[in-house]
């Protein structure tokens, strides 16, 4: 049932309009004041179908009107003005202040219902157009396989926490993991078994993370994850952590049961690192360090001549 505000300062005519919504299966709420009016419009749940008077206190109806558009574009909210004014010059600022419809008093109720009905189908549309545009701004920016970010995007943004850290003196890590011996499983099991493994397993990646984290997949069977405000140390146990929980579950795709470990490279951004590119090719030395000591474990960038393990943080495998 669709709600419609009624504004409206004769209560007489605000119980004989919302009587007839209600009996057109309408849900009425009924407010006697401008400015009471532009209040409820501006509310988060607020009705997408309004009724104003022209003349009311506080708030005239086209200044109603004017202050919403101005306010919330989306969802966008049908308005239609009732006055008595039948001048050319006073419709035309009514649906300049950015009225959808005007109705003259009084008014036929089987010409209202119609204006309403026009209504809910521009709405309809309307809500069929922003998701359609919500789609297609997911579908740029979002892996279509598993559902987290692409590789542009992640890179993207990893450029501008670069650029944050920098301006700001904040540190971020870096994590890529890379699943171990991924063409084994599509060679056993097949792509579309593959294919499915990696979507439970961007899953498995992503739900651990804290909010302001972000996932991305980086290539194949490869996940970049950054983590804002994150010290190495933290990094490498949020790592380990990921690991772990991993090598030890069975994924079930379809009739398979397949265990799988992954490799992770970890990085921390520093004054120094100015590039997105320089933070990539870091956590990719720390990945290759981890595929070449083993696999299935976590290991981090250090800088030439640098040996030493982070505190709190394990490297080994389990």
């Amino acid at each position: 049932m669709s709600k419609v505000l009624i504004a409206d300062d004769d209560r007489v005519s605000c119980r004989m309009l919302g009587g007839l919504l209600a009996k057109w299966g309408y849900h009425p709420e009924i407010v006697y004041d401008g400015t009471e009016a532009s209040r409820e419009l501006m509310k988060p749940n607020a009705p997408q179908l309004a009724i104003l008077d022209w003349m009311m206190p506080g708030l005239e109806g086209p200044e109603v009107i004017r202050a919403v558009r101005a306010a919330r574009p989306e969802p966008y909210i049908y308005m239609l003005l009732l006055t008595s004014r039948g001048q050319k010059e006073d419709l035309l600022y009514g649906l300049d202040a950015g009225a959808d419809d005007y109705l003259k008093k009084p008014f036929d109720p089987s010409e209202l219902r119609a204006r309403l009905r026009v209504g809910s189908r521009i709405l309809g549309l309307e809500r069929r157009l922003v998701s359609a545009r919500e789609t297609t701004e997911h579908q740029a920016t979002h892996d279509l396989l598993t559902g987290v970010y692409n590789r542009d995007t992640i890179i993207e943004l990893l450029s501008q926490e670069v650029s944050r850290c920098r301006n700001e003196g904040h540190k971020m890590s870096v994590l890529m993991a890379d699943v171990d011996r991924f063409k084994a499983v599509n060679e056993s099991h097949g792509h579309m078994v593959g294919d499915q493994l990696i979507k439970v397993l961007a899953s498995k990646i992503a739900s651990p993370l804290r909010p302001k984290d972000s996932v991305g997949r980086f290539g194949g069977e490869q996940f970049l994850i950054l983590a804002p405000n994150c010290t190495l140390n933290l990094a490498m146990v949020t790592a380990e952590r990921l690991r772990a929980r991993i090598a030890v579950e069975k994924f079930v795709i379809g009739q398979c049961s397949i265990t799988v470990t992954v490799s992770v490279g970890v990085t921390v951004i520093r004054e120094e690192v100015t590039d997105a590119r320089v933070a990539l090719r870091e956590a990719e030395l720390a990945l290759q360090k981890a595929k070449k000591n083993g696999r299935n474990r976590v290991e981090f960038y250090s800088t030439p001549g640098v040996t030493s393990s982070p505190a709190s943080a394990s490297t080994a495998s389990a």
